[in-house]
């Protein structure tokens, strides 16, 4: 129940940040060429990973050729699971499949004794999730921590 609450707060706030980007215009032109959309969310919980996903793949459908890149970075205590491939692989795969990038925070994984050499292919790892979303919005991604 708390992931569809989450999830529909995620679309509701994802679709009304969109739709004031579409109000000015629906894509920038810079110089003949055309922006991409890029979304991060930066996620304490594996179990959000579905609804995320899920997300990803509904504005991969509505940005088409718009569509340029969408990072979820998982932080905080709940990092110790994406070692377990049996939790991990499906998601692993839907992101490949979507063309998600699913990224780890060195830092939480430090804090909380997560081998790095266990992290399964298919996983990013970055010094620091934090800042690597603050960097991704400085770079004009539209972000969302849950």
């Amino acid at each position: 129940m708390k992931t569809t609450i989450l999830f529909t707060l995620f679309l509701i706030l994802a679709i009304g940040g969109t739709a004031n980007a579409q109000e000015s215009n629906d894509t920038t032109i810079i110089a003949g060429v055309e922006s991409l959309q890029k979304y991060v969310v930066l996620t304490k919980k594996i179990p959000q990973l579905k609804p995320i996903l899920l997300t990803a793949k509904h504005f991969r459908e509505e940005d088409g050729a718009s569509f340029g890149d969408f990072q979820i970075i998982i932080c905080g205590q709940d990092i110790v699971n994406i070692t377990d491939a049996a939790t991990m692989n499906p998601y692993i795969d839907q992101a490949r499949e979507l063309g998600v990038t699913l990224v780890a925070c060195g830092f939480s994984m430090q804090k909380f004794g997560v081998d790095p050499t266990l992290v399964p292919d298919g996983i990013e790892t970055v010094d620091n999730g934090i800042q690597h979303n603050f960097t991704l919005q400085k770079k004009g991604y539209y972000s969302i921590s849950l």
